[in-house]
């Protein structure tokens, strides 16, 4: 991997020239992301974001951190926060805007004694992209479950994306009959640069509750947002 998105996050951080995220997914053209998003305060972030920083409490682990910008919130609210990301430069990022405990990490590879584990695990920015597909999903839920604290809960977002399909004259939609509509290919390019294609995953609610409950969790619906997203709690 490049670490493209990493290099964005970096860049802007230290006023490199930084120029926008072009993504572009298996069902949509490209579309450019200013980075500057990715540095948002609290005031600045949607509702299910701040409804899930709300909710936090405890040991945190932040999965997939980016920039840091969650981390840094509750890092302010006196809260011990762990922030890990794959990307070695969005680490970079954040230790240099003051996030304590941020570790280059992929979440499948921690490994942890009992007194070390969290309260509190969030996976916010469409949270269950990491799982890649449904297929992964159970394996990336059976190992959050082994990091969590009793009583501890894990705070993801997500959309449901079936809004994106053609429709029929009768209503139905234009799905693809292999595999779930939510599995889609990610492509990030950025300063004439471009990422190798990665899957990425968006469930909608009721997919991820079956697959929690499959997984021996509680899956409860927190708050909708207003574009098809939605924030949801596991425990």
């Amino acid at each position: 991997m490049k670490d493209l998105f990493g290099t964005a996050i970096l860049d802007y951080q230290t006023n490199n020239s930084p120029e926008d995220i072009i993504t572009e997914t298996t069902i949509s053209e490209a579309d450019a992301m200013e980075v500057s998003y990715l540095f948002r305060s609290y005031q600045e972030m949607p509702k299910l974001e701040q409804k899930a920083l709300q909710l936090a409490k405890g040991k945190i682990l932040d999965v997939g951190c980016g920039a840091g910008s969650h981390s840094l919130y509750l890092q302010e609210k006196g809260l011990e926060v762990t922030s890990i990301d794959i990307s070695e430069n969005a680490i970079k990022a954040c230790v240099l805007r003051g996030v304590k405990n941020a570790q280059v990490q992929n979440v499948l590879d921690l490994d942890l004694l009992q007194k070390d584990k969290f309260y509190t695990i969030l996976l916010l920015m469409n949270g269950t992209g990491i799982f890649g597909t449904l297929d992964q999903t159970s394996k990336y839920l059976q190992k959050l479950k082994s990091l969590l604290a009793p009583n501890g809960q894990i705070l993801v977002d997500s959309s449901d994306i079936i809004y994106m399909f053609d429709e029929d004259e009768d209503g139905s939609k234009w799905v693809s009959a292999d595999g779930y509509y939510g599995e889609l290919t990610f492509t990030i390019s950025y300063k004439s640069q471009t990422e190798e294609a990665f899957p990425w995953l968006y469930l909608d609610y009721n997919t991820l509750q079956n697959a929690a409950h499959a997984n021996g969790l509680e899956c409860e619906l927190i708050l909708e947002g207003e574009h098809f997203d939605y924030l949801a709690r596991l425990y």
